[in-house]
């Protein structure tokens, strides 16, 4: 599994993106530089936790200033116990499903139904930069109690600039910094899997090596790999590809990094805030993922088709 330092990707970068770039390549089994720079990249997060807080239903999802881009949505916890930054959500290049939106029974507006259905790249899917530019031409308030069940978030997008580096670099959690990753603590049974430690060592710098070892083990307190061949993402259908992905032990929450296809990049991120700059959790609230006893599937999803398949 062990991946060689990149290339050619080195003359971009600052020292820690280097450094960060050769550690993000040992994780996903190859150098950051042979994936195709002209891509755009995205993270998600999907799973359990995300749907049984209704984080997923929050109206401020689809705020006009957080589809135009210009607000992200904070996930309401963190990716671990320890870490004090919150993930953000970008609800601009997240994609949203409105699987009822040409049907005459849809309590949407008809006009702003026929030009939402136009909107769409694929079947029902749209995405949130899209939608936008419809609610203020049609005057339409989708936090309406109304119309608070005609939309769902097929895939909740992270806020990056559309680089594998930069994907990689929310998905992980790393910051923008030495000084932003997390001192985890990793004792037995959160320490790294045996057949990582060998990889694990090629990262020489301490801090970063233990940060990216929370990602290494066995999901029962920390995040276990899913490798490429055993990562799945809900828009496979549209050509998009997996990069690579985590996941907790519980079903609570997943970690997704995929290369975008044209048809789903679309107009591509509309902003993207350093993470230096992201809230943090509230002290005395610091509550990692909710951890259940069992997993649980994760609720279905609707396909570009109208069929439904299980999310986790």
């Amino acid at each position: 599994m062990t991946a060689e330092p990149p290339g050619t990707l080195d003359a971009f970068l600052s020292d820690w993106d280097r450094q960060l770039a050769r550690a993000f390549g040992v994780l996903v089994g190859r150098p950051l530089d042979e994936f195709d720079p002209d891509a755009v990249y995205a993270a998600g997060l999907r799973g359990n936790a995300l749907y049984e807080s209704g984080f997923l239903r929050e109206p401020d999802w689809v705020l006009p200033e957080a589809l135009s881009g210009v607000r992200p949505i904070p996930c309401p916890f963190g990716l671990s116990s320890e870490a004090d930054r919150l993930p953000l959500f970008d609800a601009s290049t997240s994609i949203f499903e409105f699987d009822r939106c040409d049907s005459p029974q849809s309590p949407l507006p008809k006009d702003f139904a026929a030009a939402l259905k136009a909107a769409c790249f694929a079947g029902s899917l749209v995405r949130g930069a899209d939608i936008a530019p419809l609610l203020d031409r049609f005057g339409v308030d989708l936090t309406a109690p109304a119309l608070r069940d005609t939309w769902d978030i097929h895939f909740p997008r992270l806020v990056s600039d559309g680089t594998l580096l930069d994907a990689l670099r929310v998905a992980l959690d790393t910051g923008r910094t030495p000084e932003d990753l997390v001192p985890f603590t990793l004792t037995l049974p959160t320490e790294p899997q045996e057949e990582w430690e060998e990889d694990l060592a090629t990262i020489e710098h301490a801090a970063l090596r233990t940060h990216l070892a929370y990602f290494c083990t066995d999901g029962e307190e920390g995040m276990m790999p899913r490798y490429q061949g055993e990562t799945t993402t809900v828009l496979q259908d549209e050509g998009c590809e997996p990069v690579s992905g985590w996941e907790d032990g519980h079903g609570q929450i997943e970690i997704m990094v995929m290369k975008l296809s044209p048809l789903v990049a679309g107009r591509g991120p509309a902003f993207s805030e350093p993470l230096s700059k992201t809230p943090t959790a509230p002290a005395g609230s610091r509550v990692a993922l909710p951890r259940t006893a069992t997993a649980s599937p994760s609720p279905p999803t609707s396909n570009a088709s109208g069929s439904t398949t299980p999310t986790g």
